[in-house]
């Protein structure tokens, strides 16, 4: 366990507020650093203490660091959507890249010892070849891709010259919700997959856009490795064990379960689990969308203490759609 508290940065946000379940569950103490703009104080576990303001601030991401004891930071705050990055690249690389080194020199200033970062697997750009393994070429074809890369490329800088080390995770396709129903994709209009189809499951959109269908996969549609968001969380904490065990050493690791679904076979396990059929409505690809995108999640498995205990694409879609339903009843 790590001697002092462990901040995490877009704790109210999707993710985050399911790694703030996973932090407070194994024991942590945590402080979440979120501006609420997309997240919800109502998502963040009331166990830890919510600090409102932005990661850029530096003085209050100081003054939090030394008021709570900081001496590790999640990274999870950030804009997410690749489209909108190809549209408006610049507020990636301010919300991204530039709002993450000011993180960092702020982690530095105050002696944080272990920083583990929301990467994702955008960094590769269109795969060699899948699975990608973590050596691949890292060639983003769009701006989100490559304002992470950018931060991994800081991180890995900063623990060369500071008593600091780091794990970043690139991410597949994070989907689902906490299956005790705490936590889930709370996003209006938000761009995942399953968290779209499971909104036209009960109601709440009219069809599910499929973009592109002449892709070379079986089935024309892309093809993406789902993580179950609860997986994620587990991952994070496991990562930060490491990152305290051993301070000499830091770690880029892909966070998936190495199988891909494509965009129709995740419909066909959403109209079977709901037992009603999704409009789809078919358009042209998305700028940025790469056909497939595969982890080689070896490494991973190799080097952290975890072991996924929902790689199950129906599972995923149960808790995502528990998710749904919990929004419903309280109104939201």
């Amino acid at each position: 366990m790590i001697d002092g508290k462990v901040m995490v940065t877009g704790g109210a946000g999707y993710i985050g507020s399911h790694a703030v379940l996973a932090l407070l569950d194994a024991g942590h103490e945590v402080v979440v650093v979120d501006n609420l703009v997309t997240g919800f104080d109502w998502a963040v576990d009331p166990r830890a203490t919510l600090v409102q303001a932005n990661v850029a601030d530096d003085a209050k991401v100081r003054a939090a660091i030394r008021d709570h004891k900081v001496r590790a930071i999640l990274h999870f705050a950030g804009s997410v959507v690749v489209p909108e990055s190809v549209s408006d690249p610049l507020k990636y690389y301010r919300n991204n890249t530039a709002a993450s080194r000011s993180l960092i020199e702020s982690a530095v200033a105050e002696g944080v010892a272990h920083f583990i970062f929301s990467s994702t697997a955008a960094t590769y750009g269109t795969p060699e070849k899948v699975p990608v393994a973590e050596g691949d070429p890292t060639v983003p074809i769009n701006p989100y891709g490559m304002s992470k890369l950018m931060t991994e490329a800081m991180l890995r800088d900063v623990a060369a010259a500071h008593p600091m080390n780091y794990a970043a995770l690139r991410y597949f396709n994070v989907a689902g919700a906490d299956p005790q129903g705490r936590s889930g994709q709370s996003t209006v209009g938000a761009t995942h997959l399953i968290k779209i189809a499971v909104e036209a499951a009960t109601g709440k959109r009219d069809a599910v856009g499929v973009y592109g269908t002449d892709f070379d996969t079986p089935d024309g549609t892309g093809v993406r490795d789902y993580i179950h968001v609860s997986d994620l969380a587990a991952a994070h904490v496991a990562a930060l064990d490491l990152l305290i065990a051993n301070p000499a050493a830091s770690h880029t690791l892909n966070a998936g379960y190495g199988q891909g679904f494509s965009v129709l076979e995740v419909l066909d396990a959403v109209d079977r689990i709901t037992n009603r059929t999704i409009e789809r409505r078919f358009e042209g690809r998305r700028a940025g969308d790469p056909a497939a995108l595969i982890a080689d999640n070896r490494a991973i498995l190799a080097t952290l203490d975890w072991t996924p205990k929902h790689a199950d694409l129906d599972g995923i879609v149960r808790d995502a759609l528990g998710w749904e339903r919990v929004l419903a009843e309280r109104g939201r």
